[in-house]
């Protein structure tokens, strides 16, 4: 791999395999060896996003302050010719990359995490799924932002669907939203899709601890609250929060709730075998 020095106070390079990543390293004066590692995927519902949009730079340079050293994800974007698995690959193989510089940078292998928000938090836990079955290098534990994790958004509860009928019909995520982001995915009809594509409705056992955080007002918040079950009934111990007054990507607006997610976020990192629960 090739590294140059970057921007953000980072580093840039890309892997052998030719992905993309960002990796932001705390500052050595303060933190002489990282407190804890986020290999980390942004959303976009599979088809847009960027290392520059603040899902993605935001989060990792605010960890960063944190002294966590967090490797971006930059996985290829589903479109003509790049579906399923392509983008899932991408993240697997930042995945092992990031968790191999991580230790060689001093970060105890418990505390070195997956991630994603939204899309990149279904392609965080399909990578798992697959890692899982593969016998992989298994994440210590996970940490996913109001993820999309069902092709069928399963429904939320009354108060929370409530709430989504208070936004603009272009923000509520209906079924036919979803079907069409998941079908731009694996490029084509849903029928008999593999398990990592939706993991809310795979085989959970041995799923590691994961935190799921959750936006109030947004219409995957079902697929979110109904992985969180499925994660406790398969055996996995889980830590779940509603971020109180946000929509369906709040981490892409630095602002006080945005504040206080990643406060949340750093605990984790730092605690997650004593949260998880």
């Amino acid at each position: 791999m090739t590294i140059h020095q970057g921007i953000h106070g980072g580093i840039h390079g890309d892997d052998a395999d030719g992905v993309p990543v960002r990796v932001y390293r705390p500052d050595a004066e303060r933190h002489p060896e990282p407190r804890a590692a986020l290999v980390w995927a942004h959303g976009g519902g599979f088809q847009f996003g960027d290392l520059d949009m603040p899902e993605s730079d935001a989060v990792a340079r605010r960890l960063q302050e944190n002294g966590i050293l967090v490797v971006a994800v930059d996985y290829r974007l589903a479109g003509p010719g790049t579906t399923y698995p392509a983008p899932s690959d991408d993240v697997l193989t930042a995945w092992r990359w990031g968790r191999a510089l991580c230790l060689a940078a001093g970060v105890p292998v418990e505390r070195i995490q997956l991630g994603g928000a939204s899309a990149g938090g279904n392609l965080a836990a399909g990578a798992v799924l697959r890692l899982l079955a593969d016998g992989g290098d298994v994440p210590a534990a996970v940490f996913l932002a109001y993820p999309t994790l069902h092709a069928v958004p399963p429904v939320a509860s009354p108060v929370a669907q409530a709430a989504v009928e208070t936004l603009p019909a272009a923000q509520r995520w209906s079924a036919a939203d979803v079907a069409a982001m998941y079908e731009a995915y694996v490029g084509g009809p849903l029928d008999g899709v593999p398990a990592p594509v939706v993991p809310g409705t795979a085989d959970l056992e041995g799923f590691p601890p994961t935190f799921v955080l959750t936006s109030e007002v947004d219409g995957l918040r079902g697929s979110a609250d109904e992985f969180a079950r499925r994660l406790v009934l398969a055996g996995s111990t889980v830590l779940s929060v509603c971020e109180p007054g946000t929509v369906h990507g709040h981490l892409n607006t630095p602002d006080a709730r945005f504040d206080a997610s990643l406060r949340r976020v750093t605990r984790w990192l730092l605690s997650a075998d004593e949260l998880a629960g």
